[in-house]
């Protein structure tokens, strides 16, 4: 199976949910092991948005990507900011 690209894939996954998608960026921190560390930054004015009430959205994006992950024997680690 071919190895997934996280970065795409979340940036694909949350730029329809923010007013300005074109500064959405997702960076890729570290991999060791079977860990994967990345970094979610979008506007400060998105930031609600991506995490929504009690964080519940932030918790989907995090449950689909870990399941994504998960098919490839990988494990993920995201952090959301702003800039």
């Amino acid at each position: 199976m071919a190895e997934l690209n996280y970065e795409k894939f979340l940036s694909d996954l949350i730029k329809p949910l923010v007013m300005f998608p074109n500064e959405v960026v997702v960076k890729t921190f570290s991999e060791e092991g079977n860990t994967v560390t990345l970094q979610v930054m979008v506007n400060e004015k998105d930031l609600g948005r991506v995490i929504g009430k009690k964080g519940r959205v932030a918790n989907a994006i995090r449950t689909i990507a870990f399941a994504c992950a998960a098919r490839g024997g990988k494990k993920l680690e995201i952090s959301i900011d702003s800039y």
